[in-house]
């Protein structure tokens, strides 16, 4: 008997516990990887949640019952995950993770050779149709056979992080563990003259995730070098109840405990990371939130000075600012469409030096083109520490210049109706349409980004204006009052 799998979305997995993802299915997926890509050597890694190593084990055991090695190098954020790919040569990555879906959901992340990305059009439909053809009852009596008792843990053991497989039933050549962590923080402060960051303060917040102890590591690494750093650490014990509840600050009511840090310890900057910490999300001095908008030509405007000429990549939901920086730094302007697979595909294609999305995730050529949420922040810490001026001075004056609504989600009935709708309002009135993702209409001194979602009945809305808060904040009203009528 075989079993449909529904987890699989356009870009990753993701699913439901028990419901969409459990051993049986995570056995499924390294199979399939394994016979799809034609791998001999696979690196896994996983986040804190309680299923995670649980599935990790059991993804680990479907890959070897097809004939690869695995590599394990424990509790990681996803782009260790990258970097392991890439440092180690081996012909996939998967990183056991939810990120900052709920405590109740689990996923994968997965590169293949070189830590190339692979999506719904690059192999992940394949992996899917693949895993759903083993016959269940096989599965089952595999990860049984992997057991310490011989049989399959219960649903209760799997969601308290208790696996079904024991890996010391595994010839030792088909698995082992392999820390890569020391090369993984060599490689991450490379990117910046770590001297810059001596004395310096930081507010940190990990969020009870994965970014802990690869933090701890980096501070351990800089103070081999010489260079003192103060961290204030805020939920920094990775946990994977998430006590303090999911990491994921792009909501506002998960912002507060790093603000208010930044401002009782008077800290240079406060830094916070989702549960796999590939997103990283920066406060200035006086505990203000940045948009990660802003961010983007910050760094797009660092990396410029020091390899001119080269491409920067970002996407279309708001970019006035990022246009006008790259323009003024002499560099290369390239629009995406939005999404870690289409940027780093993108970013290959044209070998640009940077990429950045307004939600915070930024790519880098030398990190085999993939997301870091550790790089960016050293890479601002080192341009405050040049430049002498604190963060809010870097941003407060693009922040005037270009401001911006921040992206706004509506929960509609038909997407695509509303799309036409607002479309028949406003296109006679463009002076500029922009379709690289979504519905990009320009007015002169302001312009809007809408598009739906992938997976969910959402409409997202982004608008931004030349120099006029105001006018910002009235067209978005406009446009809320007409996509939710």
């Amino acid at each position: 008997m075989s079993r449909r799998i529904a987890c699989f979305k356009a870009y990753d997995i993701r699913g439901k516990l028990l419901t969409e993802l459990d051993e049986n299915i995570a056995f499924r997926i390294g199979k399939a990887i394994v016979e799809v890509l034609s791998a001999k050597s696979i690196v896994v890694g996983s986040d804190v949640r309680l299923t995670s190593n649980p599935l990790k084990l059991a993804l680990s055991a479907g890959a070897i019952s097809a004939g690869a090695d695995v590599i394990d190098i424990g509790m990681v954020g996803t782009e260790e995950v990258y970097f392991a790919t890439s440092l180690l040569k081996v012909d996939a990555g998967i990183e056991i993770t939810a990120s900052h879906n709920p405590l109740d959901y689990n996923g994968m992340k997965i590169v293949k050779k070189g830590s190339v990305p692979i999506s719904g059009d690059s192999g992940l439909k394949d992996i899917r149709q693949r895993a759903e053809r083993y016959d269940e009852d096989d599965v089952n009596s595999a990860l049984a056979a992997l057991s310490d008792n011989g049989q399959i843990g219960s649903p209760n053991d799997f969601l308290a992080g208790e696996p079904t497989v024991s890996m010391s039933l595994f010839e030792q050549t088909a698995y082992r563990q392999q820390s890569t962590r020391s090369e993984y923080v060599a490689h991450v402060c490379s990117y910046i003259d770590i001297q810059a960051l001596h004395n310096k303060r930081f507010v940190v917040n990990a969020g009870n995730g994965a970014a802990g102890p690869a933090l701890d590591a980096i501070e351990n690494y800089l103070r081999s070098q010489g260079v003192w750093v103060l961290f204030d650490k805020v939920h920094h014990q990775p946990d994977g109840q998430f006590p303090n509840g999911i990491p994921n600050p792009l909501l506002p009511e998960a912002r507060s405990d790093t603000a208010d840090a930044v401002i009782a310890c008077q800290a240079d900057m406060g830094i916070a990371w989702d549960g796999d910490f590939d997103r990283c999300f920066l406060f200035d001095e006086t505990g203000q939130f940045i948009e990660g908008y802003y961010i983007v030509g910050l760094l797009a405007e660092a990396f410029l000075k020091k390899h001119p000429g080269q491409g920067i990549i970002y996407d279309p939901r708001v970019y006035w600012n990022t246009e006008e920086i790259i323009a003024s730094s002499k560099g290369k302007a390239i629009k995406s469409k939005t999404g870690h697979a289409f940027i780093k595909e993108r970013m290959r294609k044209e070998d640009a030096v940077y990429g950045g999305e307004m939600s915070a995730h930024h790519y880098f050529r030398d990190f085999a083109y993939c997301d870091s949420g550790m790089i960016p922040w050293l890479l601002v810490a080192e341009l405050m520490a040049v430049s002498k001026q604190p963060l809010s001075i870097l941003v407060n004056d693009r922040i005037a210049r270009f401001p911006s609504s921040g992206e706004i989600n509506s929960t509609v009935t038909d997407a695509d109706q509303t799309l036409s709708r607002v479309l028949a309002h406003y296109r006679p009135l463009a002076n500029e349409i922009d379709e690289t993702d979504g519905l990009g209409l320009s007015f002169g001194n302001w312009r809007f980004n809408l598009r739906k979602s992938n997976t969910e009945p959402v409409i997202r809305l982004n608008v931004e204006g030349r120099g006029d808060e105001a006018l910002v904040a009235e067209k978005t009203s406009e446009l809320l009052n007409m996509i939710r009528r």
